[in-house]
């Protein structure tokens, strides 16, 4: 189904009938590789995602990832440029052509930070929380989850743009749990798909009867707001060292003392991780703060 042949000693893919040449690798994952690569038609450079599906559940995963990204027109989401299938003589491989944005991930910003010995500002955390916050509400509004945010989800534009990626463990916002069958499914699923420092208590310990909804993000974005506060997120070093995070999100959250950051910040991360899901805001409202926050940090009088 696809084409590649050699100009000037670097492979031309097609995907929907435009030319791209083969740049460099960018990065890769357990069945997946990002690649950059250039339009021939425009000069832009892209971000080609090829995941290699070893059967069809697999291949359907892919293909409701490109899915999904096609469900948003949003500046805070990466759409989705083109896709294509390549059937192989043993596999099939699903192609996302992406946007490309040299920055690197939020993640990569805060390795920056890290080496230089500096720290992220109050306002530019609001601003980038904000943006983040913008394209989740975006997602929630459409009645999904993400269910994977983390700072390496989160890339950043030349202008500190945020804009959320990998829709690949995006779901309907709303699991209705009716008994232990379906409670040990959905929990082998998240330890499959959902990061594990970055998991929601919920889905540690799935109840036989229960709804794990959207709020489940809500935990994960306050740990990205941690991550930014502090250059890592607040359950990274427990499983560095092997401990057990289930355990450990079971507590409530411990700020440390030396925390540089304002009361109004603080809160606003504690709010977001408590772990009866109940009883965290919606990103509709942390937006709402977010907003009345940055209006009163730009406007002294207000």
């Amino acid at each position: 189904m696809g084409q590649a042949f050699c100009v000037c000693s670097r492979s031309v893919i097609v995907v929907q009938e435009k030319r791209y040449l083969l740049i460099d690798k960018l990065g890769e994952g357990g069945f997946s590789y990002v690649d950059l690569v250039e339009g021939l038609h425009d000069g832009h450079f892209y971000a080609l995602k090829r995941i290699v599906c070893h059967d069809k559940e697999s291949k359907h995963a892919a293909l409701s990832e490109a899915h999904a990204h096609q469900l948003f027109q949003h500046p805070n989401v990466l759409t989705l440029v083109g896709t294509r299938e390549m059937d192989k003589a043993t596999t099939c491989e699903v192609w996302l052509l992406l946007p490309y944005h040299q920055k690197g991930t939020l993640w990569d910003e805060l390795e920056r930070l890290r080496d230089r010995g500096s720290v992220m500002e109050e306002e530019h955390i609001s601003q980038i929380l904000h943006g983040i916050c913008s394209g989740l509400k975006a997602i929630h509004d459409c009645g999904y989850a993400h269910r994977d945010m983390k700072p390496t989800n989160v890339l950043l534009t030349n202008d500190d743009k945020p804009v959320i990626m990998d829709l690949g463990s995006m779901g309907k916002a709303k699991i209705e749990v009716n008994g232990s069958r379906e409670a040990m499914a959905i929990q082998d699923w998240a330890a499959e798909r959902c990061t594990i420092s970055y998991r929601a208590p919920e889905l540690f310990s799935v109840e036989n009867h229960c709804i794990i909804d959207e709020k489940a993000d809500i935990w994960s974005l306050g740990c990205v707001l941690y991550a930014m506060m502090f250059l890592e997120g607040p359950f990274d070093a427990i499983f560095q060292k092997g401990d057990s995070v289930a355990l450990a999100v079971q507590n409530p959250i411990v700020i440390p003392n030396s925390c540089r950051y304002s009361r109004y910040l603080q809160d606003l991360l504690t709010s977001m991780m408590v772990v009866n899901g109940a009883d965290r805001p919606a990103v509709a409202q942390i937006l709402s703060m977010l907003d009345r926050w940055l209006m009163s940090s730009n406007n002294p009088m207000a």
